[in-house]
C-alpha cells in the first residue's frame, strides 16, 4: 500500500483533520489480531508493539514508532516528552494497551494526541483481553 492509497488529506468538512480508509484501518486491525493470535495477554505493552511493528513491516504499511507528540501553550512549544505510540501512514493514531479495562483517562490522553497530531481517528488496543476484539476502542477527534 502507498500513502496515497490509504491517507487522505481531509481539508474540507472536518476542518483539515487527517483522516485514513477503511483499508488501513482493516490492515492494521488484521495485524493486531495476528500478534494477539500469537502472543495471547498479560505481555508488556513494548512486546506488543514491537510485534506489531515486525507485522507492519511484513505488510509493507508504513508506521512511526513512539512518535514525540509537540504541545504548544500561546504559541511556545513546551518541550514535554508525550509520545505517541504508533502512527500508521500519517494518518491513523494506534495506542497500545495492557490493562485489566480502558480507562476513561487513555481515552482523554487519546483524543488529546488526535488534537494535537491533527488527526481524525485513532484506535486504543487493549491487548489484556482474552479475545482482542473485547479490547478495541475507536476514538475520533
Amino acid at each position: 500500500m502507498s500513502h496515497e492509497e490509504i491517507c487522505h488529506g481531509g481539508h474540507g468538512e472536518h476542518g483539515g483533520l487527517v483522516d485514513c480508509d477503511e483499508e488501513l484501518i482493516d490492515a492494521v486491525l488484521t495485524a493486531a489480531t495476528r500478534v494477539h493470535s500469537a502472543l495471547g495477554p498479560g505481555l508488556l505493552e513494548a512486546v506488543y508493539e514491537a510485534a506489531l511493528c515486525v507485522e507492519f513491516d511484513e505488510m509493507r504499511v508504513v508506521y512511526r514508532r513512539q512518535l514525540e507528540v509537540p504541545v504548544r501553550y500561546r504559541g511556545r512549544l513546551l518541550g514535554i516528552g508525550f509520545r505517541a505510540d504508533l502512527v500508521v501512514a500519517d494518518s491513523l493514531l494506534i495506542e497500545l494497551k495492557s490493562v485489566a479495562e480502558i480507562a476513561p483517562i487513555h481515552l482523554a490522553v487519546t483524543i488529546n494526541y488526535l488534537k494535537l497530531l491533527n488527526l481524525k481517528r485513532g484506535y486504543i488496543l487493549n491487548f489484556n483481553r482474552r479475545l482482542l476484539k473485547e479490547g478495541i476502542k475507536r476514538v475520533s477527534n
